[in-house]
């Protein structure tokens, strides 16, 4: 990864001019680090002491909550900011995961600002679909938002994105079940669930959810790349602490009345408690009315001691383009600090009940007079920011919720944690970069023989291989030991006549589907995700 990466910096560097000066809530400070430009094609010419001012014409993607807000943000920024800057501004409905699949789709044609969730991050900045922030407008993320979102937006050392709020999880619950008094401890809520015979939902067959337990009892699990681009992780599950966790993961799914659902909607089901994310908090409202209490995670307590659990905590952020105009992508960065600043983001709560990251937008009263908002605030000062994650982790750390959901014998814990530790090493094992998976390898995407993996110096990684006959003749370019990176057909600009045409209808896993068996030289330039097909 670094290797890919160090390739991206080296392309956008250019873009360290939206590295624009720190900005008022309201206004962004002028910046004289951007070249003297016209910006949009009917823009006037910038001045010398306004070299990004001019009208640009760009078009911005949010999810259909925020459309209207956004307009209304932008038209202020236009009218506040000191650096002469007009965005003529196309705003779509377009929600975070389809925003991320239709940037790796095709870069050029998606749009200048978008919304995008943090477990997209790293196959966007792989698909150069995010702008670099220069050194000054890092600092204005770094100093104004939570450590936990700051770490969310970094890889390798520097920033590519705007933290916009949290996409986490804390707990729901019925305030005429669950007392006051039992909201801070699992044993508790446990007992007054069973007591009136209603459920507990917490999804710990889930890997995302039940990591908490480990966090919670001091576990880590961190992802990252070397420089030869294998897959590392600081993983200590397989220990004193991992066996804490599973002992926990155990009582909650002994329990005759626990749910493995992450779903408000069981409250209108029987549930007394649900532990979820923002995104279900009008459900949450709807069912319960005045009876709705929201806390962050409870302790279990394992041997008579007590441990917060601590969970994942996902991010939603606002992505700048690359751009080959250094002076606009200089104005999209001014215009992307506005819309994430303190003032944006209490307009934002305020206006679709999103929790701030900002950290004096978090400390206002409007926001801590929110339950919800308020439970979830709490939340964030006992989190772990969810990282790169290795796609695999997260099957191995579901069985491990399944194996203490079984027994409660110890040394089938200790097996199963040794079963998770092999399974890593295998995971580590995988070294990053392009595999061309499909029907000739039987959609083997570790590939461990390295037979169809895509090598080159430089940017344009290649590979020769033989289609053999079959019913399926498709398959796409993936990260190795992954799913997901979204280079396939929609991006083939040389030989689109020997493959099937892209169609997001029958062919929604973008795969490359060849319409006759036979040698074939597959290359993508990795800088512009162009890909090119040559038979023969």
């Amino acid at each position: 990864m670094k290797k890919v990466l160090a390739m991206i910096l080296a392309l956008v560097m250019i873009f360290a001019l939206a590295a624009c000066g720190q900005q008022a809530a309201s206004a962004p400070a002028a910046s004289n680090d951007a070249p003297a430009s016209s910006g949009g094609s009917d823009a006037p010419a910038a001045s010398s002491d306004k070299p990004l001012a001019g009208t640009y014409d760009i078009t911005v993607w949010c999810p259909d909550a925020e459309v209207e807000l956004r307009k209304a943000m932008i038209d202020e920024f236009n009218k506040t900011n000191e650096d002469g800057i007009v965005f003529n501004a196309t705003v779509q409905n377009v929600g975070e995961g389809d925003a991320a699949t239709q940037m790796i789709t095709d870069v050029e044609a998606g749009a200048d600002l978008y919304n995008f969730a943090s477990d997209q991050f790293a196959r966007l900045v792989q698909a150069n679909a995010l702008a670099k922030l220069g050194t000054k407008a890092a600092e204005v993320v770094k100093e104004g938002n939570s450590a936990a979102a700051v770490d969310a937006v970094t890889i390798g050392g520097e920033m590519y994105a705007y933290p916009l709020t949290d996409n986490g999880f804390f707990m729901y619950y019925d305030k005429s079940v669950i007392s006051e008094d039992a909201v801070g401890s699992m044993d508790k809520i446990i007992e007054a669930c069973e007591a009136a015979q209603k459920y507990l939902a917490f999804d710990v067959g889930n890997g995302w959810y039940l990591s908490a337990y480990f966090f919670g009892a001091g576990c880590v699990s961190k992802w990252s790349t070397d420089a030869d681009g294998h897959w590392n992780v600081n993983d200590d599950f397989n220990s004193d602490k991992g066996l804490i966790a599973m002992k926990g993961l155990n009582k909650i799914q002994a329990s005759p009345f626990h749910l493995s659902s992450s779903s408000a909607a069981e409250f209108d089901k029987g549930a007394a408690v649900v532990v979820t994310g923002l995104w279900d908090a009008g459900t949450a409202k709807e069912i319960l009315g005045d009876n709705l209490g929201a806390a962050p995670l409870p302790s279990f307590t394992v041997d008579g001691t007590d441990y917060a659990l601590k969970p994942f905590m996902g991010y939603k952020f606002i992505g700048v383009k690359t751009q080959t105009d250094a002076v606009k992508a200089a104005a999209l960065h001014k215009l992307a600090q506005y819309l994430t600043s303190e003032e944006a983001q209490l307009k934002r709560f305020e206006a679709v009940t999103w929790a701030p990251v900002n950290l004096n937008a978090a400390a206002s009263d409007a926001v801590k007079a929110n339950p919800v908002i308020a439970a979830d605030m709490l939340q964030q000062q006992n989190c772990t920011a969810q990282g790169q994650v290795n796609d695999g982790w997260w099957t191995l750390a579901a069985a491990l919720g399944a194996t203490a959901k079984e027994t409660d014998d110890v040394d089938t814990y200790k097996a199963a944690l040794q079963t998770y530790v092999d399974g890593l090493e295998k995971l580590k094992s995988l070294r990053e970069g392009l595999l061309f998976v499909g029907a000739w390898n039987g959609w083997n995407n570790a590939d461990e023989a390295d037979t169809y993996i895509l090598t080159g110096d430089g940017d344009v990684k290649s590979l020769t291989f033989e289609v053999p006959q079959s019913d399926y003749m498709g398959g796409r370019i993936v990260n190795i030991g992954s799913w997901e990176n979204g280079m396939g057909a929609a991006q083939v600009k040389t030989g689109a006549d020997l493959i099937q045409a892209p169609d997001p209808d029958s062919n929604p896993d973008n795969n490359i589907v060849f319409l006759a068996p036979g040698t074939y030289t597959v290359s993508i330039d990795t800088a512009s995700g162009e890909i090119s097909i040559v038979a023969g």
